[in-house]
């Protein structure tokens, strides 16, 4: 079956059956057909996709094959012991090649964020058709289904990197969109973040439908921008605009108030435990972090305690670690979109680039002495140009582990792929600078 084809299937099952999830109240749409949602849509049942583009979004985050655990591995950052229900989590995830034709490895982080891509666009179609909203509550939507599309295809870019991937989603599965390159699907996240954020200043005080809880003290339009933005700066640097990240980190949350930190300030994915919803399972049993995590740390770094260690190590062909995550000690417990932490190393970035480098090594000092409880490094005789680098890496490192595949973007980045731990135990490398894009989609177009 073509992945478009599947996409298709996942985008009807989520129209047609939405159930409660994320504390989110979503109704049942009474089966209607994709034609009739697009041309006679109702306000009920363009709120309800709207919230279950949050769904989907969320959907392959927290489980043990899923975003989070996968890219960590990739970074090695994380092991996934797990080789009785797959040994390839060892034997490709570890030792490679990635296989394209592999569908829950190749085809990982595809089939869902294009589905989701797919299910905005019906939704875009259904605002502008819908009889019984206002013009901001339109607006709204507009904006908030946008940036949600501009996060899915984050996904593809982090993914897949210089692969690329199709922008068009959504016309004849007989005539595939393009494969986009990487700078090409950059633009159109940085153009769809734009756009939502002209809908959502004309969205009025509110939204017209539920946001979970992981969007706390950003669910209005007015507040959801300082979200869009945010997720702009990470997009600008990217893209290697800094001047243009630094504009975007002044409109976003970023916060510095050394008496009230807020590190963890910022829009998460929620888990919940009720029927329906979807847990986080990021504390599964065979989740193991990379030991080089401890012994590359500085010595009572106080992001350590993110860590815990066992009594006895896994150990499969050669890999082995005694320790484990403990970030998410809940089957509930959010797991972060972006928060106020990543900000302020966004913006050393930026300012290290554009060559502020006494700004930029304030914001990592800052990281340094609220998050990690660690000495600041006096500029410019211990923190300089030569290292500064080095430095924003190392504190990225452990003030975003296990959160979100950072570690293995970063470098992959700065091309220093290498220069991540090589488990020297077995014969293998960082060879993984990209997921591959499926078989079932480059196919078709050969």
């Amino acid at each position: 079956m073509k992945y478009q084809n599947i996409i298709f299937i996942l985008s009807l099952l989520i129209l047609t059956s939405l159930s409660a999830c994320m504390d989110l109240d979503v109704p049942d749409f009474n089966n209607p057909s994709l034609d009739d949602f697009e041309k006679n849509p109702t306000p009920s049942a363009v709120k309800s996709l709207a919230t279950g583009l949050l769904v989907g979004h969320r959907r392959d985050v927290a489980v043990p094959n899923g975003y989070v655990v996968m890219l960590g591995v990739l970074g090695r950052e994380a092991y996934n012991f797990d080789v009785a229900s797959d040994p390839r989590m060892i034997t490709e995830m570890l030792m490679g090649p990635l296989d394209a034709g592999s569908p829950r490895f190749g085809g990982n982080f595809w089939v869902q964020p294009y589905a989701n891509i797919r299910n905005a666009n019906i939704l875009l179609i259904g605002v502008d058709n819908v009889s019984g909203m206002t013009n901001s509550e339109k607006q709204a939507i507009r904006g908030f289904a946008k940036t949600i599309q501009a996060l899915d295809f984050l996904v593809v870019v982090n993914t897949r990197d210089q692969n690329g991937g199709p922008i068009e989603v959504g016309g004849s599965f007989d005539d595939l969109g393009p494969i986009a390159t990487k700078a090409q699907l950059l633009s159109h996240i940085s153009i769809l973040l734009d756009e939502a954020k002209t809908h959502l200043l004309s969205g009025g005080s509110e939204f017209p439908f539920s946001l979970s809880s992981g969007f706390a003290g950003f669910n209005t339009p007015s507040t959801f921008i300082q979200f869009n933005r945010a997720i702009k700066a990470r997009v600008s640097i990217y893209q290697e605009k800094f001047q243009e990240a630094l504009n975007n980190l002044n409109e976003s949350f970023i916060h510095t108030d050394v008496n009230d930190p807020q590190l963890g300030l910022g829009v998460y994915h929620a888990f919940g435990s009720g029927s329906g919803d979807t847990l986080n399972e990021l504390n599964n049993p065979n989740i193991y972090a990379h030991p080089s995590i401890i012994t590359d740390a500085e010595p009572n770094d106080e992001r350590l305690l993110k860590l815990k260690s066992v009594t006895e190590a896994s150990v499969e062909q050669g890999f082995k670690s005694n320790v484990k995550f403990d970030l998410y000690k809940e089957i509930t417990s959010p797991v972060p979109i972006i928060r106020n932490e990543e900000l302020i190393l966004l913006r050393a970035e930026a300012n290290y680039r554009l060559d502020n480098f006494e700004e930029a090594a304030e914001d990592i000092n800052y990281i340094r002495v609220v998050s990690g409880n660690l000495p600041e490094l006096l500029y410019p005789s211990e923190l300089d140009e030569s290292n500064i680098l080095d430095e924003l890496l190392h504190q990225k490192r452990y003030s975003l582990l296990f959160e979100g595949g950072h570690r293995w973007i970063d470098m992959r980045r700065y091309e220093r792929l290498n220069e991540t731990y090589i488990d020297k135990v077995v014969s293998n490398e960082v060879f993984n600078q990209s997921y591959p894009i499926p078989v079932e989609e480059t196919d078709p177009r050969d």
